[in-house]
């Protein structure tokens, strides 16, 4: 299906000189002179190996069909991600090169998006918000609000994430997983 460069997003399926790449970053540049293009940085799924490329916003690009569905995070291990479809409960496993950087939001049972082609796992999309809770944190010192100021904890999956001052260990928050941002204290 052919589609405007500028039409792309993370996580699309480009299909280039009849090899499959899934895209890792988009960027859309207007230079104030000259034609506006879209840069992609993307991985070749066949063989791992990164590309980058660079079109003008007009131009078409074939993205490939790809199954898109939800799929429930069972474990991983040193054979990769292990992923169950629980309409018919068939397993896949993605590799560590398919997760990146959504391993550390995984969570047991966790339902996530993702995207195959012929059976072979392309790209997880993670729900918008996950909840973690506070490992380790500087202690909360008396009279200090949320006006502005953050500090930095480290969460129970490793992650370190800038959190209100009064937030204290134990505390349960809501963490975005587009960019790894405090959102909001967990309501539960």
């Amino acid at each position: 299906m052919k589609v405007a460069a500028s039409s792309l997003r993370k996580g699309n399926v480009i299909d280039m000189d009849g090899k499959l790449y899934v895209a890792l970053s988009v960027q859309n540049i207007h230079p104030g002179k000259g034609t506006p293009v879209t840069q992609v940085d993307m991985r070749r799924i066949s063989d791992g190996v990164k590309v980058s490329e660079r079109w003008r916003t007009t131009e078409s690009v074939e993205r490939a069909i790809v199954d898109e569905r939800p799929y429930t995070f069972l474990y991983s291990d040193g054979e990769g991600f292990h992923f169950m479809n629980p309409e018919n409960y068939d397993q896949v496993v993605a590799s560590v090169d398919v997760v990146g950087d959504a391993a550390a939001y995984l969570q047991d049972g966790m339902t996530v998006s993702l995207m195959t082609h012929d059976d072979i796992p392309l790209a997880v999309e993670l729900p918008a918000r996950v909840t973690l809770e506070i490992a380790d944190t500087e202690p909360a010192v008396k009279g200090q609000t949320s006006s502005g100021s953050y500090k930095p904890a480290i969460m129970t999956n490793g992650q370190r994430v800038m959190v209100p001052p009064y937030l204290t260990v134990g505390t349960r928050i809501v963490v975005l997983t587009e960019d790894g941002t405090y959102y909001e204290r967990a309501k539960d």
